[in-house]
């Protein structure tokens, strides 16, 4: 696995809730960046069982990569990080009874969970859960771009962290 990236960040509207905490930390907030890469592989155990009733989808997977700041990266998140993780993910999809577009709608049901090793944990979590659920259509019956499209929300939570978010995905 390789990976290159940027991330960057302007201060402006936060400013003012602490203009009276400023120093090296805060830097990094007002217009800093980092520039980081990282190399590292993964190895992966997949299952799969697709019948005209339901697919199902087990997968587990182990990821190790080290991530680098290089460049101009700000001087407060200059440095290095091991990202490990060992994860187990499932995906259950069943026809609803609803058609569209001459193919089966189908309702979609996930979890995964991530247990994070090397540097990870000092961000405050060690371990992660998702629950999500949602709608797939499968268009591959008609000559368009896109032949399978998916929205899911997923609901995650760990030690000191949760969140919602919604996606959506799309297969050419």
């Amino acid at each position: 696995n390789f990976s290159l990236g940027r991330v960057t960040s302007d201060l402006r509207i936060a400013s003012l809730a602490i203009a009276d905490y400023r120093g090296k930390e805060t830097d990094f907030l007002d217009r800093g960046h980092l520039d980081s890469y990282g190399l590292g592989g993964s190895l992966m155990l997949d299952y799969e069982r697709v019948r005209p009733d339901q697919e199902i989808d087990v997968e587990l997977r182990y990821t190790a990569m080290r991530l680098k700041s290089f460049g101009s990266s700000s001087d407060a998140v200059k440095g290095s990080a091991d990202a490990i993780a060992a994860s187990l993910y499932t995906r259950y999809r069943a026809p609803t009874g609803m058609t569209a577009l001459e193919r089966p709608v189908r309702y979609v049901l996930e979890y995964a969970f991530t247990r994070y090793f090397g540097d990870q944990p000092s961000l405050g979590f060690n371990n992660l859960h998702s629950i999500g659920a949602g709608l797939q259509h499968d268009s591959s019956a008609h000559d368009i771009f896109i032949t399978r499209t998916r929205l899911v929300g997923r609901y995650r939570f760990g030690n000191n962290v949760s969140g919602f978010a919604v996606s959506l995905a799309v297969s050419f």
